[in-house]
């Protein structure tokens, strides 16, 4: 059964009302988008819903994602894999994990991570990042001095911890909003990437925005 034909459950603008409300550096921003992914993400069109709103997220998101950090672009979508799988979230799951099979070239990991982490075979850094992930989700009131040592021991540097953190917590509180307005991922996502390729450099999208944004 194919999913719900909508952007979220309230009115997502349409493209004639995208060209009324956003201004010139948001219509610049989803140019972009349709030029080098070939659609504009639903959570933007969602988040066009406020436009103010919008610009913040799409702010928060690229320095998360995109800007420099001691964890990979592909690390960083594997947290944001298993913390959407563990919240049960349909959009990030969908999208998340397309972009998790692109960067890695490997779309049988971003299915055992889509489905159940534990099952992937993950080096020790990778198992001591997920398992922060998916403890900081579900039992956040437990996290202790312990485990940020464990992360350390798995070669995490301090300022890595704090990203790790501050990834889980965007996509805690991306997952809910995304719960909350019953969004949609956008059905382009769901067939790509499902071969195995060579890994993508994790620097070329964010390379190619920025590039493309400082025209």
């Amino acid at each position: 059964m194919p999913q719900p034909d909508h952007v979220m459950a309230l009115p997502a603008p349409n493209d004639a009302k995208l060209a009324r409300t956003l201004d010139e550096g948001m219509k610049s921003y989803f140019q972009v988008c349709r030029e080098k992914l070939g659609l504009v993400p639903n959570v933007l069109r969602a988040y066009a819903f406020r436009p103010a709103k919008l610009k913040t997220f799409v702010a928060f998101y690229n320095e998360l994602m995109l800007g420099d950090s001691g964890l990979s672009k592909v690390e960083r979508e594997m947290i944001a894999v298993v913390v959407s799988s563990t919240n049960h979230c349909f959009y990030c799951i969908a999208a998340h994990g397309q972009a998790l099979r692109e960067l890695s070239g490997d779309p049988e990991l971003g299915e055992m991570l889509v489905a159940n982490y534990r099952v992937a075979k993950l080096s020790p850094r990778h198992r001591a990042m997920l398992d922060f992930a998916y403890k900081l989700t579900v039992r956040p009131a437990e996290i202790t001095a312990d485990d940020r040592a464990a992360l350390r021991k798995a070669g995490f540097a301090d300022a890595d911890i704090f990203d790790i953190a501050d990834t889980i917590g965007f996509y805690n509180m991306s997952n809910r909003v995304a719960i909350g307005l019953d969004m949609m991922p956008n059905r382009e996502y769901h067939g790509r990437s499902r071969t195995a390729s060579a890994p993508r450099p994790s620097h070329r999208k964010a390379g190619a925005l920025r590039a493309k944004k400082k025209r």
